[in-house]
């Protein structure tokens, strides 16, 4: 069957949009938790690669929490050597007790092709996505105001400033009339970690801060 849905709403940054239709009685995939997910585990990836529908192909979780890979703004990829093709995007991550844990995203290839590593965004970020859409229409996240740019410490850079290694993220541009300017952060600080945690590259800085409370 072909069923009319509605935009609910979309979000961008982790390329994932919630939509509704209105049927009832319809099968439902049970929600699985993403942060039990172990490398070795075996998934299975639905999708319609090259328009071939209902297409199944299984494979193992080769990573967690993968960044840095260029798909999204916002990155915390399950990756896989599930054969994810183009036209699986959006298709169920399963585990093999028939519970979503992730939502096809996209595939590293220099082909266009499968090359074994694939990417699907964790059912636990895709369970706060919709359920923000739900409820505001939009993904709520935290920033930290006036901080415009940040980049990985570079060997170079640690050397220089003194710092015991390359882990944190430096500041590399920032508004002066902001809060944070006032409150001492200045652009060449190395933040190196934040609410407790340590942070490794701008990349788990960037989700952090997102996923905290706004105005916390």
């Amino acid at each position: 069957r072909e069923i009319k849905g509605r935009v609910i709403g979309t979000d961008p940054a982790t390329d994932i949009a919630l939509l509704k239709i209105d049927m009832r009685s319809l099968p439902v995939v049970p929600w699985g938790d993403s942060s039990k997910l172990q490398v070795g585990e075996w998934v299975l990836a639905i999708g319609s690669p090259f328009q071939l529908s209902r297409t199944v192909t299984a494979g193992i979780v080769s990573a967690t929490g993968r960044a840095n890979v260029g798909f999204a703004e916002y990155e915390d990829f399950i990756q896989t050597d599930a054969a994810i093709n183009p036209g699986n995007s959006g298709g169920a991550l399963i585990n093999t007790r028939g519970e979503l844990v992730g939502i096809n995203t996209g595939i590293f290839s220099q082909s266009g092709g499968y090359q074994g590593i694939g990417f699907a965004v964790p059912s636990n970020l895709v369970r706060h996505v919709v359920d923000d859409l739900m409820q505001y229409g939009e993904v709520r996240r935290g920033t930290i105001g006036g901080i415009t740019a940040i980049e990985r410490v570079t060997p170079q850079y640690a050397a220089e400033v003194g710092a015991p290694d390359t882990s944190g993220a430096v500041i590399v541009r920032m508004s002066r009339n902001s809060r944070a300017y006032q409150l001492g952060i200045k652009p060449g600080d190395i933040i190196v970690g934040f609410n407790g945690k340590k942070i490794d590259d701008p990349s788990q800085l960037f989700r952090l801060v997102a996923d905290a409370q706004i105005g916390s």
